[in-house]
């Protein structure tokens, strides 16, 4: 049973086929940038002022569901008794 292909160990220890240096290499990072903290407040205030839009009109359409539905089982009532009371 000695075969020549490379072993579970092998392929996924520390080396791997390729050796794995390319795997191993975090993405490099900009030093010294201090305009991104200043964009990142700006897209957070934009996103809240989105989110407080969202929020409003949520609201408002739940109200309305609410009301219609409170007025259609309403109008089912009135169907039901107009027909039981005859």
């Amino acid at each position: 049973m000695g075969s020549k292909a490379p072993s579970w160990a092998d392929q996924w220890g520390s080396g791997g086929f390729a050796g794995g240096e390319q795997d191993d290499k975090q993405p490099d990072k900009k030093k010294g940038g201090g305009n991104n903290g200043k964009k990142m407040a700006e897209a957070k205030a934009v996103a809240s002022a989105g989110y407080d839009k969202a929020k409003a009109a949520a609201v408002v359409g739940a109200l309305k569901v609410k009301s219609g539905t409170s007025m259609g089982i309403k109008w089912i009532k009135n169907q039901y008794q107009k027909r039981t009371s005859k």
